[in-house]
């Protein structure tokens, strides 16, 4: 018995070590890459001694004696939290994602090649001033010199890749990869070419008439942000141009590659963001409050990273007291404010992309037509080496004087040329070298509304809607960017490209672009609604959002006369439904054929039409909501055709369906499948009965248990790993789908695709609330962690504070700081 005990004895403590080993290797494996945030380190460069103080939220507090030594801190700590995010932004940014994630990723890398992002990135560090190239210099030796002293150590998902095969040392952070992710940012919010290319597919299915109806001009009723432009008044949508689009053409754009993108990079419904400033007579301060509130993709870890950067002591030559959010692989702070200024922005949606249909000589396809003659087009080789493959992909690029054609094929002799395929060659402005790192740093520096509007001219893509509040009380707002001026037409739908009738011919003027020094009323609300009215003398496009958040916004803010820092995170936090009334008409409609179907007609009748998560009649709206425009506009369209309408116009589309509700586009209602005439009442029952029976699906028949936060939920996702497919790897870098309130186009805009409802894609990433001028006062948070390292305290500590709508201080003077540090990190040369 004694030796059966004995064996026993001897095996669990061979099991328990083996475990215990495991359980060491494994967090050896996770931890050990965490970064030093104490005690002192020798880095090569540094022109004196610089201090970082991180608080209880692992935002880092930089004090540096020179710009050299801020910037070169700034890249040091930005790669210490989150190298992995770095590195696979420049690699997407420059179509190499292929190299370490192997065929799945292959596509973008086509598409972003095709489109020269890399290449274009490469060529703006010659247009910037020398003080932007030096910070770029600066921030790569902070991120070079952490990554020499790491011996390879960097991180989880560089370990989980070479136990998966791929063996790589990361390269050199030069500045063309921090000017990549402009390109990739400009990217994400530049969604003219996917509009025009809906235009023409509408046109195409339904005629000019009925696609106009699909996308309904601005409403009259719905605010400006500068209402001193004109009325609010429009003309339709202008998608008359000699457009001569095959379908065969629109078949052979990659929408694969575009939409994985779109899902990688955060495009999409609901992209946008929220902001306003008020004057010191709007709030109960006496000083301006601004806010700011970005819709972006739900990543993990978020986009934006805090942080503050301060040269002590100030002078000329390092004039830098800032903080807010920047975004890692870039220097300075994008969104926030310094010791004069505050700022935000929003997406202000100009059209930037135009598409051209060209001729090809039938006898070289390197050729095109322009006027009477043939040209030849520019055309570039790539290799790229893709991970699991045996040789590599040769990619080639052909542009006109347009542009890249963007459905061009690989192999010739697969080019439907006999199915009518034409070539789409895009001209986008982000296309040309431009000067965003410079206008950041320029903003950072600013200490007034003048040199904020200098600062601002350089903005030129993404073009943004930035609000401006200072210590002097003045409040303000500017649009920058690169907006073009086209010969002929609007450039909304794909025009002839032989021909100079539709070329561009110039860039509006900067002092033209919209802009608005303490505004009569004290308030500029920007959520992404139209600039301007009908009386602004240039085009600027017509992919505004509706104007649902900001004229709810506008109505909140002027409830009260002395608003304060919590009447703003009760905005920010808003869930009202703002289009909720046009479909709740036709409860009346609705049998009441069971027990289920009465209860939920008596749940939306008591409706205060506010998606909170803990309530069932907002998971009742947003499923008749969805199946009700399936119901209005799918059998006109087809599913095919739907999918890409409610994706690219998945704002519009509800003025849309709210038309055809009340009675101006009622014909959509009928089932032209149907030999009757349906009317929208019966259009609504049915749907109504279908958007039930997909809810029992999902959660069961109790119809009190359908709360919304059961069905939309929002999980952070990794942007590699996380959609991996394998749930092991899921699980260690996603974090669990949390329940969310909000939904798309409310002020709390937490927006699913309508092609897969309803779990959440596009979250408020971050927010700010600023006191200007008392900016101990000022709040924040971000919508997941500072760190990139997975099981990091700080990867996911923001998130719970985020989903209550909570925030935390944003420190800034430096007694403060110092008190709040928890770790203190001292650099020197």
């Amino acid at each position: 018995m004694w030796r059966v005990r004995r064996l026993a004895f001897v095996t669990m403590v061979v099991l328990t070590g083996i475990v215990v080993l495991s359980l060491a290797l494994v967090w050896a494996m996770v931890a050990r890459p965490w970064p030093r945030v104490d005690g002192s380190l020798d880095v090569n460069g540094l022109d004196g001694v610089v201090t970082i103080y991180r608080d209880r939220w692992g935002v880092p507090h930089i004090y540096a004696s020179t710009s050299h030594d801020l910037f070169l801190a700034q890249g040091y700590v930005h790669a210490q939290d989150r190298f992995a995010q770095m590195e696979f932004w420049r690699r997407l940014g420059s179509g190499r994602l292929a190299e370490l994630y192997g065929e799945g990723v292959l596509g973008m890398d086509l598409l972003v090649r095709t489109l020269g992002w890399r290449r274009t990135a490469e060529e703006e560090c010659h247009h910037l001033d020398s003080t932007t190239q030096a910070a770029l210099l600066a921030y790569a030796e902070g991120v070079n010199a952490y990554l020499a002293s790491r011996g390879g150590r960097l991180g989880l998902e560089f370990t989980l890749l070479w136990f998966s095969g791929v063996r790589y040392a990361p390269e050199p952070w030069v500045p063309a990869d921090s000017l990549t992710w402009g390109k990739v940012m400009a990217w994400q919010l530049s969604s003219g070419f996917r509009d025009d290319l809906l235009r023409a597919a509408l046109v195409g299915r339904v005629g000019v008439p009925r696609t106009l109806e699909l996308l309904p001009p601005y409403p009259d009723d719905r605010p400006l942000v500068v209402p001193d432009s004109g009325t609010a008044a429009s003309p339709e949508v202008p998608i008359a141009e000699d457009s001569a689009i095959t379908g065969a053409t629109l078949g052979a754009v990659p929408w694969d590659a575009v939409d994985a993108l779109d899902r990688v990079i955060g495009g999409g419904p609901g992209t946008g963001s929220n902001s306003w400033v008020l004057s010191g007579d709007r709030t109960a301060t006496g000083r301006p409050l601004l806010a700011n509130d970005p819709h972006l993709m739900a990543e993990m870890p978020s986009v934006w990273y805090e942080i503050s950067l301060h040269c002590a002591p100030g002078d000329p030559t390092c004039p830098y007291q800032v903080t807010g959010a920047s975004f890692p692989g870039m220097p300075g702070v994008m969104i926030g404010h310094n010791d004069r200024i505050a700022w935000g922005l929003t997406n202000a949606n100009p059209d930037v992309n135009d598409l051209y249909v060209e001729r090809v000589n039938p006898m070289n396809p390197n050729e095109y037509r322009v006027g009477d003659e043939w040209v030849p087009m520019d055309v570039r080789y790539h290799v790229i080496d893709v991970h699991g493959r045996d040789g590599p992909v040769y990619l080639r690029v052909r542009s006109t004087r347009h542009g890249p054609i963007i459905n061009d094929v690989a192999d010739e002799a697969e080019a439907p040329w006999a199915g009518g395929w034409q070539p789409l060659a895009m001209r986008w402005t982000g296309s040309e070298p431009g000067r965003m790192a410079q206008a950041i740093l320029g903003v950072n520096r600013a200490t007034n509304w003048s040199e904020f509007r200098a600062a601002l001219e350089g903005f030129d893509v993404p073009s943004q809607s930035f609000v401006y509040g200072d210590v002097e009380g003045n409040v303000g707002y500017q649009m920058p960017g690169r907006i073009p001026i086209r010969r002929e037409g609007f450039g909304a739908m794909p025009v002839p490209g032989w021909t100079d009738a539709y070329e561009w011919v110039g860039t509006i003027d900067y002092d033209d672009l919209p802009s608005a020094l303490n505004p009569p009323g004290g308030c500029v609300v920007t959520a992404n609604n139209r600039i301007v009215g009908s009386d602004y003398p240039y085009y600027l496009g017509y992919g505004w959002d509706r104007g649902m958040r900001a004229a709810r916004i506008e109505q909140m803010l002027g409830i009260r006369n002395a608003v304060d820092v919590s009447d703003c995170c009760a905005v920010q936090g808003d869930t009202l439904v703002p289009y909720a009334e046009g479909v709740l008409a036709y409860l009346d409609a609705v049998p009441l054929s069971d027990e289920r179907a009465s209860r939920a007609v008596e749940l939306l009748r008591g409706w205060d039409r506010r998606a909170d998560e803990d309530a069932v009649a907002p998971s009742l709206f947003a499923a008749w909501h969805v199946v009700l425009v399936r119901e209005v506009f799918a059998d006109e369209l087809g599913e095919d055709l739907l999918d890409h309408y409610l994706y690219s116009a998945s704002v519009p589309v509800l003025d849309a369906l709210s038309d055809a509700l009340n009675g101006e586009g009622a014909a959509w209602c009928d089932d032209v499948h149907t030999p009757d005439t349906e009317s929208c009442a019966q259009m609504a029952a049915r749907a109504f009965e279908r958007a039930l029976e997909d809810l029992t699906d999902r959660l069961g028949p109790n119809v009190r248990a359908w709360r919304w936060g059961r069905l939309h939920r929002v999980t952070f996702t990794q942007s590699t790993l996380g959609r991996s497919g394998i749930g092991l790897l899921e699980a260690v870098v996603n974090r669990e789908p949390r329940m969310v309130g909000g939904t798309c186009d409310a002020v709390l805009n937490v927006c699913f695709d309508p092609r897969d409802p309803y779990d959440a894609l596009l979250v408020p990433t971050c927010r700010q609330i600023v006191d200007v001028g008392d900016w101990a006062q000022s709040l924040s948070v971000n919508s997941t962690g500072q760190s990139g390292h997975p099981f990091h305290r700080h990867y996911a500590d923001q998130i719970p504070l985020w989903q209550r709508g909570e925030y935390h201080p944003m420190l800034w003077e430096r007694a403060d700081i110092e008190r709040e540090a928890v770790a203190v990190l001292v650099l020197g040369p």
